[in-house]
């Protein structure tokens, strides 16, 4: 479960705030899709609707995996979604899924990609960490809760293993329970409330000055965060979170705002 490990050190565990599995596997994937290592162009989206649709990846228990191929050659990699209140996924046992961990299977790393899965499965099989997803509330406990299972999965990898696991939990001490703005490498993820509605100026709430001025710019933005989820150009792209409507035909919708790091601005 290196791949998960990679993923909590580097802040790509996220809550899903709408309990709906078209939804959820979108944001995953367009958060993916703005890894600085994606090809520009690459649909990871369409990718991993078109496996979902050919085969339910519900692993039971609470869990998901799905997970887009690509043809190029790049780490394994993954990022984690938390449902709190579970999504609808039709998995065979009946339970709603709560974490979906989806992954980014290049052409060099598929043996890679099953002998993770492969593990994953036996610990959830296996009953050695008690089945907290229920009980869970924040981020925080998520967070917790799969640090037990990666090290439940190490059991036998000895001291290196033990010492790894050592190091992540200093590290994830100090981090905020929202995980608002974690570090990506070179990736910054920035949370931002996006308000439109007939005749009236779109409306940024962020404390980013640059994301803001360009969301209040940016021309067809609510029009492709309704229909595909996200919208983009060569700095920023908006990926849609969770949405409401109010009277008026006024929509708020809530985004993170992800830019690579050399072309972030002040």
């Amino acid at each position: 479960m290196d791949t998960v490990l990679d993923a909590l050190q580097e802040g790509r565990l996220f809550e899903l705030p709408e309990n709906d599995k078209t939804h959820a596997l979108q944001f995953l994937a367009h958060v993916i899709e703005a890894f600085p290592q994606i090809p520009t162009g690459t649909d990871i989206v369409g990718n991993v609707e078109e496996r979902e649709k050919a085969t339910n990846t519900a692993l039971g228990k609470g869990w998901a995996c799905p997970h887009a191929r690509v043809e190029f050659e790049e780490d394994l990699m993954c990022v984690v979604g938390w449902s709190p209140g579970g999504i609808d996924y039709g998995a065979a046992d009946g339970r709603p899924i709560q974490i979906i961990v989806m992954y980014l299977v290049p052409s060099n790393q598929r043996n890679h990609y099953l002998r993770e899965i492969s593990i994953l499965a036996k610990v959830l099989r296996s009953a050695v960490i008690p089945d907290k997803l229920p009980s869970i509330h924040d981020l925080n406990e998520v967070r917790n809760y799969l640090l037990d299972l990666i090290a439940a999965s190490k059991e036998s990898g000895g001291p290196d293993a033990r010492a790894r696991m050592i190091r992540l939990q200093t590290k994830t001490a100090g981090l905020a329970a929202a995980a608002a703005s974690p570090d990506l490498a070179r990736l910054t993820i920035e949370p931002v409330t996006v308000v439109v509605g007939p005749g009236m100026k779109t409306l940024a709430l962020t404390q980013n000055g640059a994301l803001l001025s360009w969301v209040e710019s940016a021309v067809g933005l609510a029009e492709r965060l309704e229909t595909e989820g996200s919208f983009g150009s060569d700095t920023w792209r908006l990926v849609r979170r969770n949405s409401s409507t109010y009277s008026g035909g006024r929509t708020v919708y809530d985004c993170l705002g992800l830019i690579e790091a050399q072309t972030k601005q002040a």
